[in-house]
């Protein structure tokens, strides 16, 4: 009987998490590819996933919504350029320094989450920070930014 119930909530887990997935890319290069192949814009966020609050909430209301899902497959390619802090998440130096690279390039104040609209070129469109709204709301603040 134990072994059923740990069967089923693996499977559980994973069902649920799998409705939840996101493409985050990480290489812009293959992001601008991607989104001139399939006439996209580039959705750059960076992210503090392990400690910043408002990174973690973005991520857990607006980007783990099926809402946001459902318009970031129509409208965007994306990428994530995540600085974790602990030493359990702590990223690859080949994947920092490339993340070190975007933030050289994008986000030179160093803010956090930050959210950078790019045309299909890497041209910055607008750029959006953290705001407490629905994610229905804050896709509709991304696309303001296209205007």
């Amino acid at each position: 009987m134990k072994l059923i119930k740990k069967i089923l909530f693996v499977l559980l887990f994973f069902i649920a998490t799998a409705g939840y997935s996101q493409e985050w890319k990480h290489n812009l290069e293959e992001a601008k590819k991607e989104a001139a192949e399939q006439n996209k814009e580039i959705l750059l966020v960076f992210s503090g996933s392990d400690w910043c609050g408002p990174c973690i909430k973005l991520d857990k209301n607006v980007w783990q919504s099926d809402a946001f899902k459902a318009e970031s497959q129509k409208k965007w390619v994306l990428i994530k350029a995540d600085f974790p802090k602990k030493k359990a998440d702590l990223l690859s130096p080949e994947l920092t320094a490339n993340n070190e690279k975007l933030a050289e390039k994008y986000d030179k104040e160093g803010d956090f989450p930050l959210v950078v609209l790019l045309d299909k070129t890497g041209k910055v469109i607008g750029k959006k920070g953290y705001v407490n709204i629905s994610a229905e709301d804050y896709i509709m603040a991304i696309h303001s930014l296209e205007n």
